[in-house]
This record gives structure tokens, C-alpha cells and sequence, in this order.
């Protein structure tokens, strides 16, 4: 089966959910995303488990703004090891907050969408967090394969604050950098 990475798990998480639901306050969004700024290559560097990034391992992003508005996504990944061989999906997504631009949906198959939330974004564009509006799904993004760890901490304890499980986090294997 071919690999279907990072954003296609939030289409189909608005098909199924599991378990019981906690009271938690409404998901916030960060208050801007610059389309334009946030385009381009992006690093996964931890992840909620899910099955559709099975055995996936230096994951990455590229997001490409369309003359139409929307966002070319294209997600690759390793299979087996950061090694292995490089499997990628091309989707589309698009806005749906234009007041703040960090509410998208995401569509890799017709007619599936899902939700792309932005909650976490690095005044320089540095590092992202993308999460789902029921706490299923939780992206750590960054423009370069690692992240340094005050940052990685700052990042968990404000996902703790925002009513993540951050237990639940997978780091991301990359090749090693020389």
C-alpha cells in the first residue's frame, strides 16, 4: 500500500473518531498565517501516531501557493528507515478562516477533506504546529530536519496548555546531517 502522509489523516478524521471525548476548551488558532511566507519545505519533527504515516520515517512537506489561491501539498516520506525508499502524495488545500488564514482543508482524494489547523507558528516562520480541532492529529513542523531542544520544550508545554497529550508525541528519524 502506497504511503499517505502527515495531512491525509485529517481528512479522514472527520469520517471517524474513537474514544471517549475529554471536555476541553475550543482549539485555538494562531491569530495570522502569511500564506506566502508559510510556503515551502517543512520537516516533520514529532507526530501523533496514526496509521497513515506507518513506517514512515523523514517526513517533509512542500507547499506551493497555486495562482487559483490554493496550496499544492506534497508529502514525502521514507519507507522502513531514513533510508528507505521515497514515497510522496500531492493534495491541495485551501483557507477557509480568512480572517487569520490558519484554518485550511485538505483534500488528497476526492471528496475527502479534513482540517489543517495552524496552532503554533514561530514569528519567523521557523517552526509550526498543526493540529486537528478534536485533538486527534498533531504535527510538529520545522524548516530544518531538527529542532533545538529549549524550543522543542517551550513548544510541548504550551501543547500541554492547549489540552495536548504530548505523551502520545512520536519524534521524527531524519538522516544524520555531516
Amino acid at each position: 500500500m502506497g504511503i499517505i502522509t502527515i495531512l491525509c489523516g485529517l481528512f479522514l478524521s472527520t469520517c471517524t473518531t474513537t474514544g471517549k471525548k475529554k471536555d476541553l476548551q475550543k482549539l485555538e488558532v494562531v491569530p495570522w498565517v502569511d500564506l506566502n511566507r508559510y510556503a515551502g519545505t517543512w520537516y516533520e519533527i514529532a507526530r501523533y501516531p496514526n496509521r497513515f504515516q506507518k513506517d514512515c520515517y523523514a517526513t517533509s512537506v512542500t507547499y506551493t501557493i497555486q495562482k487559483d489561491g490554493t496550496v499544492e501539498v506534497i508529502n514525502t516520506c521514507r519507507s522502513g528507515s531514513v533510508n528507505g525508499k521515497e514515497k510522496s502524495i500531492r493534495g491541495k488545500a485551501w483557507s477557509v478562516d480568512p480572517q487569520t488564514q490558519a484554518k485550511l482543508k485538505v483534500q488528497f482524494f476526492w471528496p475527502f477533506r479534513g482540517d489543517y489547523w495552524v496552532i503554533q507558528l514561530d514569528e519567523n516562520y521557523q517552526y509550526a504546529v498543526v493540529g486537528h480541532p478534536k485533538r486527534t492529529y498533531l504535527w510538529i513542523l520545522s524548516r530544518t530536519p531538527s529542532l533545538d531542544e529549549q524550543t522543542y520544550a517551550a513548544i510541548l508545554g504550551r501543547l500541554q496548555e492547549q489540552g495536548y497529550d504530548t505523551s502520545k508525541l512520536l519524534r521524527t528519524q531524519h538522516p544524520e546531517v555531516r
